[in-house]
């Protein structure tokens, strides 16, 4: 008899929302996965007070052992919510900050250590083996920057400390999936940078690493423009010239090294054979049948003008969207998939999901934050660490 999925929670900054969406959210992911939560507990402390708890929670003895080298304090949450129960293990790294160290709704040098000492212990679990996947809670950049940690964001953070040669940030969701070329940099440098090699790697990599996804070996991608209407042919610029090279690039990538992809080799969590009969990233997914098939080898398209790409690729024209800069390809999976897109990461040596949305500081301790889209960033975790072990584990979301 398998053994149910480990799945680490990293709680992100203690001060903003992801202390209450892990406690009105514990009940049915203990229904899915054994969970471990990594951070400091003084963000649920913060919430004592607080009006309108839709939780009770306490603390109690540890349900499982610690790793052996764990520094910190280890122990048991319970939870009760209109959901139900839970027991999950706490692993608290920095049992020094307390609650009265921390203001509820504001990030700070403080809670900016407890979030990042908690994303480096939830990430070691998952490169030693000890859990099967990790999804991580919202943290605040400028906080984890007043403690003295100067990194852009959990991926990039991530990337270092596994050693990882290449990754890239992808947003899934049932109906459009986007892949970023650049993720947090000024618009004005994206223009600067704009490099046919670069672009083409993206393309590259994020259609192997879909390919392997979702076991589709004919991938239809698509490369947003940058400019408007593609540059009308050179009237608004001519960037789309090294965007055709690019595309033009990865294609012969892939003509070169075969349908697995250029980068077949790097390190990846899933088995390099095909994905199991049926899968799908997502339950709800159809598949015609036959549709798997194909040349063998991904398709791109492109650059092609972004104020109609979306639509499109929505319509079922494209499987998957690169966009060159952060806000061309989250602006429209955040309109159309609110509560349903999930940020993976492509490229780290373990699964890695997170809700698509922030701290929210402006919410927390009002428990009015859904907590949706954080339980559909777990559940593709469950998903796809079933994937990676070829194990039957599935976990879905239902409700509004």
């Amino acid at each position: 008899m398998s053994r149910p999925p480990r799945i680490a929670i990293s709680l992100g900054d203690p001060c903003g929302i992801g202390p209450e969406l892990l406690l009105r959210s514990l009940p049915t992911l203990g229904t899915w996965a054994d969970v471990i939560v990594v951070g400091s507990r003084a963000g649920l402390d913060l919430l004592k007070g607080t009006e309108g708890r839709l939780a009770n929670w306490s603390w109690a003895d540890a349900p499982a052992p610690a790793p052996e080298d764990f520094r910190g304090i280890a122990c048991g949450l319970e939870v009760e919510s209109p959901g139900g129960s839970a027991v999950a293990l706490w692993l608290d790294p920095t049992p020094e900050i307390r609650a009265d160290h921390l203001v509820l709704g504001q990030g700070s040098a403080a809670s900016g250590r407890a979030t990042v000492e908690a994303i480096r212990v939830a990430a070691g679990l998952a490169m030693a083996g000890a859990v099967d996947a990790l999804t991580t809670l919202p943290m605040a950049k400028s906080a984890a920057h007043l403690a003295g940690y100067p990194i852009p964001g959990h991926t990039e953070y991530l990337q270092a400390l596994a050693g990882a040669p290449l990754t890239r940030m992808a947003f899934v969701s049932p109906r459009l999936s986007v892949v970023l070329h650049t993720v947090h940099q000024s618009l004005r440098s994206v223009v600067e940078d704009l490099d046919a090699e670069a672009v083409a790697e993206t393309l590259a990599f994020a259609a192997s690493r879909f390919i392997q996804l979702t076991g589709n070996p004919d991938l239809r991608v698509a490369l947003c423009a940058l400019n408007p209407h593609a540059g009308e042919a050179g009237a608004f610029g001519d960037e789309e010239r090294l965007l055709v090279e690019a595309r033009e690039r990865a294609e012969a990538a892939f003509r070169e090294a075969g349908s697995a992809g250029p980068f077949a080799t790097l390190p990846s969590p899933f088995p390099a054979e095909p994905a199991p009969a049926g899968w799908t990233l997502h339950p709800t997914e159809f598949r015609a049948p036959g549709s798997t098939a194909g040349p063998g080898g991904p398709r791109f398209s492109g650059p092609l003008p972004s104020d109609s790409l979306f639509h499109r690729a929505v319509s079922g024209e494209f499987d998957l969207v690169v966009a060159l800069y952060h806000d061309q390809g989250l602006i429209p999976i955040k309109l159309l998939e609110p509560s349903r897109a999930v940020n993976l990461t492509l490229g780290l040596p373990f699964i890695r999901t997170s809700p698509d949305h922030g701290t929210a500081f402006d919410k927390a301790g009002k428990w009015i934050a859904d907590p949706r889209n954080f339980l559909e960033a777990a559940a593709m975790a469950v998903r796809l660490a079933g994937r990676a072990r070829q194990e039957p584990w599935t976990a879905q979301v239902v409700g509004p």
